[in-house]
């Protein structure tokens, strides 16, 4: 795991890798940067908002062909109830502005988590975002809310256990990929890159069956400040990467 600051060290190697096709990323120092700025944290979060719309486009201009966000995890909703309420608000005006331009622009759109949690009108505005931008192909754009990658384990294993429990299957029949297919992710390939910012080095709970064979990188920079060249030398840090899936080279 590295820690890329502004200053990218340029590292060369004998065969570059191709773009990576799903990039998942941790967006992480809203609230640092309000701080900073002495501004109350939904300032931070409201810059943070408008910088995905920013990522979306740079993604397909790099050729970026799915894109993962982790907007909102289960460990969130023991914010305070004024931060998680902005928060809520903040994701039902995203929805109800951006996804006509999202369809336009032949963007899908597709959600990962535990909805139970959130209000049925934002429920309902997942499911009608999904239902209208599930042929589109430019890019995925897959956005974790209320998501957590243990429950999300928990939930495979409960659902496999539940068929074996009926016959449908036999403990023997489940491997990797019949695992896989029971996850929120099934439809989409595992991340090639994972990006987290702020300057923390930690997975928080995120992808974590999906992210075995990722790259990782860490970059010193607060979600609200990151932009098309943040994500460029992210990218170009990839591919100068030696991905090897445990195999000798």
């Amino acid at each position: 795991m590295l820690l890329v600051k502004e200053e990218f060290t340029s590292r060369k190697k004998s065969k570059q890798q191709e773009p990576p096709v799903h990039v998942a990323i941790i967006m992480d120092g809203n609230g640092r940067w309000a701080k900073k700025r002495m501004l109350p944290k939904v300032a931070g979060h409201k810059r943070g908002a408008d910088v995905v719309r920013k990522c979306v486009e740079d993604s397909i201009d790099l050729g970026i062909k799915y894109l993962t966000l982790y907007a909102f995890s289960s460990e969130n909703w023991n914010r305070p109830e004024d931060e998680v309420s902005d928060l809520m608000n903040l994701l039902q005006r995203y929805l109800t502005r951006e996804v006509e331009d999202l369809h336009k622009k032949n963007i899908r759109l597709a959600f990962i988590g535990n909805r139970s949690r959130l209000s049925a009108d934002i429920r309902q505005l997942l499911e009608d975002a999904e239902k209208k931008t599930r042929d589109n192909t430019r890019l995925c754009l897959t956005l974790a809310l209320s998501y957590g990658g243990r429950a999300e384990i928990i939930d495979a294993v409960r659902e496999l256990a539940g068929k074996v429990k009926t016959g449908d299957i036999e403990p023997s029949d489940i491997s990797e990929d019949i695992f896989a297919s029971h996850l929120h992710t099934s439809d989409i390939p595992d991340p090639d890159l994972i990006i987290r910012t702020s300057g923390e080095q930690r997975i928080s709970n995120f992808l974590l069956w999906q992210m075995a064979y990722a790259e990782f990188v860490f970059l010193d920079v607060l979600w609200p400040d990151f932009n098309r060249e943040v994500l460029e030398k992210a990218v170009q840090e990839y591919c100068c990467r030696d991905r090897r899936y445990g195999a000798r080279p």
